[in-house]
This record gives structure tokens, sequence and C-alpha cells, in this order.
């Protein structure tokens, strides 16, 4: 079988970078054959200027509004965004096919081999199936209102089933959307639904949120009253979203929390402890262009590599971000997080997104009988990713 062989200026493996004395080798599908030195790596060896990397991987999206480019405008507060979008996502189907389309095209092309995508609908099954990106579907539960919980559950379970009769079942989860649009009970229900599976859920992207569980004041009673939600049964608990309903969801084999731009050194510990009690990991996903976007904020990158947790990187959606671009999302933390060495920006956009949504064993880092695909980002400055640095598609 034909050999391809790649050896540039630095090589990442998914955890480490190495030197230019380092060739990857795979077959002409895209499977690591091997990582050898250059003595050993014979003839017919590739060379390119810049970094070698395993795909990226997006491990938060929402494919299904990519028709919302350039329709909500900047700035707004989550608050406003949430309202806008609920009043502007309804569009004709084809339009929304072309645009998920499109978006899938545009984060193949930028490198991107896995998604962790939130579903609301069954929308993006066609074109998942036709995609070369491998897709973790969180199929998105809302329902604030305490009543019929099991009533309102019920859309969401079809939607579920028909991914996974579409092919999807060891890739899809019933996940809840944020802690102020999932009731008590419903997350409970959620609980008992996720059992073994991977959970994402947005987490604490506002000061509201936690003002909301504090005191049951801010924002979110705007949002409650402009969309005629009834939350007279809703008794504030004293303490932080995350601390009120991470103990409603102890079964999960793993959980990604989402944005965390308002997230405590408290919030850490509290999660820490329950993810060792109940023996599973927790996985932070930043999704910094997003943060900027709707409300101007970044989350604390300092406090999360002080704690030594599991960072992962998202884009969110097209709604709220001008990139579906993991590595315009690396940019980003980048300016405004100098300290943190490239090596770790790399390591949350490949390996360590692999593990959080299961697929390590296909992608995340450059490993044998792995189909990772290989990326090359050129233009680097000093032996590290600047704001000119570009990126090709090599597998």
């Amino acid at each position: 079988m034909p050999y391809r062989k790649f050896k540039a200026d630095l090589l990442f493996t998914g955890n480490k970078v190495l030197d230019e004395n380092n060739v990857l080798i795979t077959d002409e599908d895209g499977f690591i054959r091997d990582l050898v030195d250059v003595t050993d790596a014979g003839d017919d060896v590739g060379v390119f200027e810049g970094l070698l990397s395993p795909g990226f991987v997006n491990c938060h999206c929402h494919l299904e509004l990519s028709h919302l480019k350039n329709v909500i405008e900047p700035g707004t507060g989550l608050v406003e965004f949430l309202i806008k979008v609920v009043s502007v996502r309804s569009s004709a189907n084809e339009e929304i096919e072309n645009a998920m389309l499109t978006a899938d095209a545009e984060m193949f092309n930028a490198g991107i081999v896995a998604v962790g995508d939130v579903c609301n609908t069954n929308n993006s099954i066609k074109v998942k199936l036709k995609s070369r990106i491998s897709y973790y579907n969180f199929i998105e539960v809302i329902g604030f209102a305490e009543e019929n919980g099991r009533q309102r559950l019920a859309p969401y379970l079809s939607v579920y089933k028909q991914f996974c009769d579409a092919g999807f079942a060891a890739h899809s989860s019933i996940v809840p959307h944020a802690p102020y649009s999932v009731s008590p009970s419903m997350f409970q229900l959620i609980g008992d639904l996720s059992a073994g599976k991977i959970i994402s859920i947005h987490n604490q992207e506002c000061p509201a949120e936690d003002e909301l569980y504090r005191n049951k004041t801010g924002d979110f009673l705007k949002l409650y009253d402009r969309l005629h939600i009834n939350i007279d049964f809703f008794q504030p608990y004293n303490n932080s979203s995350l601390q009120t309903y991470l103990p409603l969801l102890r079964k999960v084999r793993k959980l990604i929390l989402v944005h965390n731009t308002c997230t405590t050194q408290g919030d850490l510990d509290f999660a820490l402890k329950q993810a060792v009690a109940d023996g599973h990991p927790n996985y932070w996903c930043l999704c910094p262009k997003a943060n900027m976007y709707i409300e101007n904020k970044l989350p604390p990158v300092e406090l999360f590599i002080q704690n030594r947790r599991n960072i992962v990187l998202g884009t969110d959606s097209y709604a709220s971000n001008t990139s579906l671009n993991i590595l315009d999302e690396i940019k980003t933390l980048h300016q405004n997080f100098p300290f943190v060495q490239m090596k770790d920006l790399l390591q949350w956009a490949t390996f360590n997104g692999a593990k959080a949504l299961g697929m390590d064993d296909k992608v995340g880092s450059f490993e044998k009988r792995k189909q990772p695909g290989v990326l090359l980002i050129s233009n680097l400055v000093n032996k590290n990713i600047s704001t000119a640095s570009t990126l090709s598609r090599l597998l």
C-alpha cells in the first residue's frame, strides 16, 4: 500500500510539539502508520513550512442555526440574544438545509474532523449522513415550566429516536439546554435518561444566570415575561446555578460544560468533588468568539488552567459567531491570554475534544491506526500561532 510522508518545522502529536526531525507517515486513506525520525523515513517525504497538527474537534456547535449568519447583531447581551433567536430562527426548510450544507463544508475545509452538535429538531440528519465530519448529536431539551414534564419531553424523545434510527444511536444524547431553560423536574427526567451518556449543557454564560438561582432576580425574569412563561413555582436556591443543577446529573458518562464565562473557584471545586464521587470526567468548553459576540466577555481561562481542568473548544453557531473555525477561536484565546502555551491551545482543540466526545479512538492525535486528519498551520511567528496564521488541510 502506498504511503504519504509529512515533515514540517514543527509537528504537534495531540499532546506535545516535536521538531523538524520527525516525519509523520500515513496510508492513502489517512490512517496513521508511524511517526519516525527523519533519518528512518526514506524517500518521498513532503516538506512543509509551519506546523503539522491532527484535525480539530469542535465540541459545541448549533449546525441548524447556520441560516442565522449575520442576522442577529452583536453585543445584545444573552437575554436579548435568546429572544431574537426565538423570533427569527424559523425559515424555509430549503434555506435551512442549504445553510447547513455550506457550514458543514466550511468546517471540514477549516480542518474540523468532529463536532459536538446541539440539535432541537431533526433538520440536520440528512446533512450529517452525507458529511465527512463525525458528529455527536446533543438533542437539547428546553422546558422551564414545571408542569407536564413528560409531555414536554415527548417531542425531544421523538427527535432522539429519529437520530438513533438514522444510525447515530452511539453518538446521540438527550441533554438540558441551560439552567435557566430547564425546570428542576425536567432536570430529573433528563438525569435518568443521561445514564452512561455524554451530556452537554450551556453553563454560566452571563451573570443573570446566577442571579436567578441565588435571588430570583435579574434579566431572565424579562425573558420569561416576554415568552409568557409562568415561574411562580421557582424558588431561589441561594447558590450558583452550577452547584444547584449538577446534583441532578449524576449518572452521566461525561459532562461538557459550555461557555463558563462566570464560573468561579467555588464552582470548580464543587464540580470536581462531584465528578470524583460519581466517577465521570468534566470538560469545560470555551467558545470565546461567541462570548465576545453576545456579551463582550471572556471566561476566566487562567482559573481553569490553574486548576488543571480539562479544557475543550467550540465555535457555537453562526447566530453568535462570524466563523465556524477552531483556528479563529485559538487566535482569540492567544490574543487575550498570551500566557497560554501553543501546545495547550492545540491540545484543547484536538486530543481533549476527541476525548470529550468519546471519539479519541479515531481522531485527536497522531497515533497508529487513527484517522485524525492532517492539518498544516502556516505563518507562525517565533514558532507560535499568530493573527496571521493560516490553515490548510493536507488530509
